[in-house]
């Protein structure tokens, strides 16, 4: 029988011309596709996850490759524009942050998002929302955490490879021909002279200026709680409260019915998302809105085991991945 088919397969290919198309490893390129997880009502809430290390570049794997975080969720986010029955967004974040630039784009697509469509945005807080977790949460109209979230870390860090002490141990130098003095800043194979860190140190300034008046524009914080949050230091749920950097404590299922609350419509509200592909009983939980499934042995992400690239960064750097 399986001899049959095959011969059948060849003859179609050599009389029409045309080749079947067929995907061993899938790479994210499949539609995205409206998918219902709970309620009956006309208006609806989707629910976007931003899951891991915002970044604008693809996730690569042995034999496929994903869209960027930064694509998927814009990917959605234009999607949803054309939908006016959306009336709200549910974002549910889990990531310590990313570089500067990814982190401020999703926060930039979200406020143009806003803008066009009048929906609101509640931010639902998973284990970690922190430095460009939190910076992409700033549009919301409600933050609210779970109760064992991990956010804060306002601020910026500039992430670079040493390695000048090791090549004096080995013997080896690394000359550089350059057109001016601070053409190598940051060059791994030397130590920054004074003037060069005090160009990164104003760099640094001004991104972290930038996110802190951001927070000020869209929170109301006491300048106590500001000097505090200056620090970049870690929150708990109840602590982030208390700082002013998220409204309320709750689960998924609460951050729902708060956005149906904030834009008028029934709490039955259709609450969708969109995936690339099926997951029978579907659940608020899963944050596999845009994998793409392969074999085990293929799908090898081994990224989290290497630093970040190197540069500016919103980043909570210990829970990165």
């Amino acid at each position: 029988m399986k001899k049959i088919i095959l011969f059948i397969l060849l003859m179609t290919t050599v009389i029409c011309g045309c080749q079947p198309k067929m995907s061993l490893f899938p790479d994210g390129t499949d539609p995205l596709i409206e998918r219902t997880i709970q309620g009956e009502d006309g208006d609806k809430v989707l629910v976007i996850s931003i899951d891991g290390t915002i970044s604008d570049r693809p996730k690569k794997g042995f034999l496929a490759a994903r869209p960027s975080l930064v694509q998927e969720v814009s990917a959605r986010l234009k999607l949803a524009e054309k939908d006016k029955d959306i009336k709200a967004i549910v974002l549910k974040i889990n990531s310590p942050g990313g570089s500067v630039t990814a982190s401020d784009i999703l926060y930039n697509e979200l406020m143009l998002f806003k803008k066009k469509t009048g929906a609101k945005i509640v931010v639902s807080m998973m284990d970690v929302a922190a430095s460009g977790g939190y910076y992409v949460s700033l549009p919301a109209d409600e933050i609210m955490a779970h109760p064992t979230t991990l956010t804060g870390s306002i601020g910026v860090i500039f992430i670079r490879p040493k390695i000048d002490g090791l090549m004096d141990k080995i013997g080896v130098s690394i000359e550089v021909s350059k057109s001016g003095r601070n053409k190598d800043m940051g060059f791994p194979f030397k130590p920054d002279t004074p003037e060069q860190k005090a160009i990164i140190d104003s760099i640094i300034t001004n991104y972290a200026n930038r996110f802190k008046t951001l927070v000020q524009k869209h929170r109301t914080i006491t300048k106590s709680n500001m000097a505090q949050i200056s620090t970049a230091q870690i929150f708990s749920a109840d602590g982030a409260v208390k700082a002013g950097l998220v409204d309320s404590i709750g689960y998924i299922p609460d951050a729902v019915a708060k956005a149906c609350e904030l834009a008028g419509i029934s709490a039955d509200a259709k609450v969708i998302t969109y995936k690339r592909k099926t997951y029978p009983n579907d659940t608020l939980y899963n944050s596999a809105s845009s994998q793409v499934s392969s074999p085990a042995l293929i799908n090898i992400d081994a990224g989290y085991l290497m630093p970040p690239k190197a540069g500016f960064h919103f980043l909570w750097y210990p829970a990165a991945q």
